[in-house]
């Protein structure tokens, strides 16, 4: 059964969306604080986890800090890439933008239907799976030569390549992405940034493009996250060979890999 984290302190919120879970087939666990959410996550309860449903401001605390600890708390690593969609007030942009640069997948704004939450929450889930799905092989550039194949097996098809910019790997089980044998941490819509630029090594991608590709429902106000979001791939890339420049920048026009 799919189970959803819902972490609301309004509980007309929290109850309508127990009965839209429920007629989904879902289970929902509701915590209306801050401060119980990383004892729930360390528990066995959040083993079967599927997303989590996070509030901007709770009474003992904000749903951005606290996103940022789900995505760095080493204890509940195995938990790091859930899906988290934050609920926010409709006046309250910079949050939205906030939330996701800080990890964050999608967001709802407040009033909302939670119709449009569940739909939401799919297209997340939809488009996962369609990224563990993708061709066995890639290349970033037009002389680059697949380095390895890895057989099919239970946990999805794994992909290994090779490029002008070095080997990468791709494993869909564990979302794991890893660059000349370095795992790269990064949160789930940098990773969709990453793959979308690997499957099309030759096009230039607009910030709304890229914002469509990581999301089913973009709000092209908020096409500038994407700067901070490749700004902290840059900085992952890094960690592993600053020599290699393996985005560029098209002034005016957007992102690809280089070269392009």
């Amino acid at each position: 059964m799919t189970h959803i984290l819902l972490v609301e302190d309004d509980p007309a919120i929290a109850m309508s969306l127990k009965v839209t879970c429920k007629r989904e087939g879902w289970q929902m666990t509701w915590l209306d604080n801050a401060s119980s959410v990383l004892p729930m996550l360390r528990s066995d309860d959040a083993k079967d986890l599927a997303a989590i449903i996070l509030d901007v401001g709770l009474p003992d605390g904000d749903g951005l800090s606290l996103c940022q600890q789900i995505r760095h708390t080493a204890d509940i690593k195995a938990l790091k890439d859930i899906p988290i969609v934050f609920l926010t007030a409709r006046s309250e942009e910079v949050d939205r933008i906030l939330g996701l640069e800080m990890g964050g997948d999608d967001y709802c704004a407040k009033p909302f239907s939670p119709r449009e939450l569940v739909a939401r929450l799919k297209a997340i889930w939809r488009r996962e799976q369609l990224l563990s799905q993708q061709p066995t092989h890639y290349t970033t550039s037009a002389d680059a030569t697949v380095n390895e194949t890895v057989a099919n097996n239970m946990s999805g098809q794994a992909l290994a390549f090779e490029s002008q910019s070095g080997i990468w790997h791709y494993q869909p089980l564990n979302y794991s992405l890893m660059w000349q044998s370095k795992k790269l941490e990064l949160s789930n819509t940098e990773r969709k940034i990453l793959l979308t630029l690997l499957q099309a090594p030759n096009q230039v991608f607009s910030r709304e493009q890229l914002l469509s590709a990581v999301s089913d429902y973009p709000d092209h106000r908020l096409a500038r996250t994407i700067d901070s979001h490749i700004k902290s791939i840059r900085k992952q890339l890094a960690t592993v060979d600053a020599s290699i420049d393996v985005i560029h920048t098209h002034r005016g026009l957007g992102y690809g890999l280089c070269p392009a």
